[in-house]
């Protein structure tokens, strides 16, 4: 299988034209980690040819490492939209630049670009500013010395703090079934579990204050939808629903138990359980999931930046959401065990650390 990866990137200058630099930064689409990482000074330049250099940087980093399929991610709208095709290279100077994109696009079997908005974009822009710093002879100390200390993490500013409760029980998780899209209700000792989480959570500290009570997103199934308004019966917070916090589609497998899938879809449930790009009959792949909830995770952010919120969701997400957390690899999803109606605790800092406070709590139980 040919390596898949996301290319970040920015530029910018400083007078425009003035003083320029570009950044990029190159990612393992499955797990997210850092492969490879462009700081470039540029001398001179308008911002749209530094946004073209930070592409071009990108793209020939990602060439470097045998890149098969490329997934691009930028802020700038010209740059997407003309290397998509859909606007013109009508400025002489971005002509030269278009091209040499173009030819290294055309090296990759897959290519697919993407606009974001610029907080999603915050690696690849760090990037540019340190070269423009650099070739200004700003003197950036090293991260290490530049952060406050916040106990032994070293984060700076106020965190966006993620709780994070799944819902309550049913009766395919009593089963022990594949439950991704299927619309199913909590049981009677689920609905109890869901109180007693709405009861914990409306006595911690930040969720309800003298300016109000935290939000509750929730995923829009039943299960989730109950579970959450449970909680908003205990802390008054406003209930809103996002798409992208929905379980896994599991597709052909929805309902059948893991042994009634595995003597069914023997070879494809086996490597399943061992790669996150598969994804079973019909249904979603963990990575699928996994870029779907990062997405999720960046608006909550923007929308919602050091406050406290309150996720109601399932069990992948909610993995999802301590894999960003912890900066670790896919095979999180297959040795981290959730169970229902449990809390865990993840913060996301502005420098773009983050902390896990908790996981897998289910002491309201009792």
């Amino acid at each position: 299988m040919s390596l898949r990866v996301v290319i970040e990137a920015d530029g910018g200058s400083r007078g425009n034209p003035g003083p320029a630099g570009c950044g990029a930064v190159v990612r393992d689409a499955a797990s997210g980690e850092v492969l490879a990482e462009r700081s470039v000074g540029l001398g001179t330049a308008t911002n749209n040819a530094a946004e073209y250099r930070g592409l071009i940087e990108g793209l020939s980093a990602a060439a470097e490492l045998g890149a098969g399929a490329v997934a691009i991610r930028m802020d700038s709208k010209l740059v997407i939209e003309q290397m998509a095709g859909r606007w013109k290279v009508k400025h002489a100077n971005l002509q030269p630049l278009a091209e040499k994109a173009r030819g290294l696009l055309a090296g990759f079997g897959e290519v697919d670009l993407e606009w974001v908005p610029r907080a999603r974009n915050a690696h690849a822009d760090r990037l540019a500013n340190e070269a423009m710093d650099e070739q200004a002879g700003i003197r950036r100390e090293p991260a290490a010395a530049r952060v406050r200390p916040a106990g032994w993490l070293g984060a700076t500013g106020a965190p966006t703090r993620f709780l994070l409760l799944r819902h309550g029980q049913t009766a395919m998780s009593v089963d022990r079934r594949y439950s991704g899209r299927g619309d199913v209700v909590l049981t009677d000792f689920g609905e109890r579990q869901a109180r007693a989480a709405g009861r914990r959570l409306a006595g911690m500290d930040g969720v309800v204050t003298d300016q109000g009570a935290a939000p509750v997103i929730a995923s829009p199934l039943s299960r989730t939808r109950q579970t959450a308004q449970a909680v908003v019966d205990a802390t008054g917070g406003e209930l809103l629903f996002h798409d992208g916090l929905l379980e896994t589609d599991f597709g052909d497998w929805e309902g059948l138990t893991f042994a009634e899938a595995a003597e069914q879809y023997p070879e494809l449930h086996r490597e399943w359980l061992g790669d996150p790009s598969v994804r079973p009959p019909n249904g979603e792949s963990l990575d699928a999931v996994f870029r779907r909830v990062t997405g999720t995770r960046d608006e909550l952010i923007e929308s919602y930046a050091g406050q406290t919120v309150v996720v109601v969701s399932h069990v992948t997400p909610i993995k999802a959401l301590l894999r960003l957390g912890l900066d670790v690899g896919p095979s999180m999803f297959y040795r981290l065990h959730l169970d229902l109606a449990s809390l865990s605790i993840v913060e996301f800092y502005p420098d773009g650390l983050a902390s896990v406070r908790l996981v897998n709590d289910i002491s309201h139980w009792s």
